[in-house]
């Protein structure tokens, strides 16, 4: 079975890092990192991660509207990237905007585990 792969998306190098480490213990296989938004986009499209870890609070674009660009159908129908959004903050500053992303979920970046981000996506497999 193969390990599945991560986009990890944040702007501070001291939450990637941490990222990168604790995910890579829990059987992830961190295939890249980026920096804001755009960087974002574009690594998704070269790397084709099983899952982008996006944070909400980026420089360039806001967390939730890269989450709209990546989760969108392809030209051919095919189903768009997989997003769970992080954050330094509560899920609840979000408010509706959680539940109105196309994101599989929201994790707090302390509450950040490998197995979760699992559980996300096999929760949103179609069965």
């Amino acid at each position: 079975m193969r390990s599945p792969t991560v986009l990890v998306v944040d702007d501070h190098a001291g939450f990637r890092a941490t990222a990168r480490r604790l995910l890579e213990r829990d059987g992830w296989t961190v295939v890249g990192e980026a920096v804001d938004g755009a960087s974002a986009l574009a690594a998704a499209a070269a790397l084709a991660p099983d899952l982008i870890l996006l944070d909400v609070g980026l420089p360039d674009i806001d967390g939730f509207v890269v989450a709209q660009q990546l989760a969108a159908s392809t030209a051919d129908g095919a189903r768009g990237h997989a997003v769970v959004l992080v954050s330094s903050r509560d899920r609840r500053t979000y408010g509706a905007r959680v539940d109105d992303s196309p994101a599989l979920g929201f994790v707090a970046k302390d509450e950040l585990d490998g197995s979760r981000l699992l559980a996300l996506m096999a929760a949103d497999s179609p069965r």
